[in-house]
């Protein structure tokens, strides 16, 4: 037995209206659509009025609440209203065959309009081919100068404070960036990950001859370092720089540096480099594509004959030290004749590819794309408006060569929508007497509603026995 008894309306096929033909309101003035001297605006040709729906007796829905809200159904989503403006402005751009026929200089637009399309394909692409780009590292070598400097400040016997009275030197640790063409300067700290500064253990003891600066997440960056000690005598000192490289890198066991020809490298550089070696060297199980057998140097370095491919990240930790830092041997001079004393060194450093910076603003920035989305709204508007004139265009030709055949077609085509709009679907005058009922589908009509109420009723029940037990 099915849910209910339903009685399908007849369908009422609506007839086509001729070329440029509507039916105007009741009372309003026969004119062209969208005429200036119509107060009702323009409707395209074949549209239904919004008084009544065809096939019903029934009134519209309001101006706020769309048929399908009216009818239960489903209403599209705010995204899929959004996707489905954008192809509809998209198809709105171009003009229609017969205006280009009517003004052949229109095609100089469709010529632009077709540009336009293949430039927004170029730039979609090369988006996609910055993007790609910025998520690999793009670093250049640059030369970092490293000035090291000190001064001497003698003893003043009649000095008032202490400080003055006792001779001291101070070191200074500085450096800048050389062709640096990136207008926010780097700090110097910011290319370090660690800085120690060995003095003579003899002259300031085994607890006071070490200086130490790491960084840590909190650290504010400075142009320099300076180390200030009391002394007359020159003294030795060493310093030990750890660049901060960005990723980390490793220095390699002397082996596998052998092996593969790198000292210091990113971790994923090394597994590329590890790979090449085993296509290079056809190491790689022809049977079973994931196991690598290794020759004698392989399987001296990973102490096994043979291992799987994804295995090689997890022993490589073993085989991978901290890199090396750079040893600077200094001698603090104290002599009163060479007050400033300066030594340059040059270090190679990578630093981040300046067209990195263009390229990551480029893709976010929006002044632009405000401004081309208000010069295509002002092209769908005249598009909008060109498709207008042309139908008040063809509703004045039309009228112009046969006026009396134009208002007759056209009286025509209202009589038939208006029969459209007050039939209405079955036999109202039948139904509306008791001798409709009694016939014999009205016993089945009637126990099929009541069984679809009961179910619905147990339905309900069931779900507040299951919620109550929950």
């Amino acid at each position: 037995m099915t849910a209910g008894l339903q009685h399908p309306p007849a369908v009422v096929q609506r007839p086509g209206m001729p070329s440029g033909a509507r039916m105007p309101h009741q009372g309003a003035p026969m004119g062209p659509p969208g005429s200036p001297y119509m107060g009702s605006p323009a409707v395209r040709p074949g549209l239904a009025p919004a008084g009544m729906e065809p096939a019903r007796k029934r009134a519209a829905p309001p101006p706020g609440q769309s048929q399908a809200q009216s009818q239960g159904q489903p209403v599209p989503t705010a995204p899929a209203r959004s996707r489905s403006a954008k192809r509809r402005k998209m198809a709105d751009k171009i003009l229609p065959q017969r205006i280009r026929e009517l003004v052949p200089e229109s095609q100089a637009y469709m010529d632009l309009l077709a540009f336009e399309r293949k430039l927004d394909q170029t730039i979609m692409r090369k988006r996609v081919d910055i993007q790609e780009a910025l998520k690999r590292p793009m670093k250049q070598k640059r030369k970092l100068r490293l000035y090291i400097s000190n001064t001497f400040n003698p003893a003043k016997p009649d000095a008032e404070d202490s400080d003055g009275s006792i001779a001291s030197w101070e070191l200074r640790v500085e450096g800048k960036l050389l062709d640096d063409p990136s207008k926010q300067k780097r700090k110097f700290s910011s290319f370090f990950k660690s800085l120690v500064i060995e003095l003579d253990k003899d002259l300031y003891g085994p607890d006071n001859h070490l200086v130490e600066w790491h960084r840590t997440p909190t650290t504010q960056e400075t142009d320099g370092f300076q180390v200030k000690r009391p002394g007359d005598l020159s003294v030795r000192c060493t310093l030990l720089l750890m660049l901060d490289y960005q990723p980390p890198q490793f220095k390699l066991d002397p082996r596998l540096a052998r092996l593969l020809g790198l000292h210091t490298q990113s971790r994923s550089a090394i597994v590329q480099a590890l790979w090449q070696y085993v296509k290079t060297n056809r190491l790689q199980d022809s049977h079973d594509k994931e196991y690598i057998n290794g020759d004698k140097y392989f399987q001296q370095i990973f102490d096994c004959p043979r291992l799987k491919f994804s295995e090689i990240p997890q022993r490589l930790t073993a085989l991978l030290l901290p890199p090396d830092p750079i040893v600077i041997n200094h001698v603090i001079s104290v002599d009163p004749s060479d007050q400033k004393k300066t030594a340059c060194y040059d270090i190679d450093v990578e630093v981040e590819e300046p067209l990195k910076g263009q390229m990551s603003s480029f893709l976010l920035s929006t002044a632009n794309q405000q401004e081309i989305s208000a010069l295509d709204s002002k092209i769908h508007e005249t598009i909008e408006s060109i498709n207008q004139l042309k139908i008040q265009r063809d509703f004045m030709l039309s009228f112009s060569r046969d006026p009396k055949g134009y208002i007759q077609d056209l009286l025509r085509s209202q009589s038939r929508d208006l029969k459209v709009m007050t039939d209405v679907a079955g036999n109202p005058e039948e139904e509306r007497r008791a001798e409709f009922y009694h016939q014999p589908w009205s016993q089945e009509a009637v126990s099929r509603y009541f069984y679809c109420k009961i179910q619905q009723r147990r339905q309900e029940l069931e779900q507040s026995l299951v919620v109550r037990n929950t």
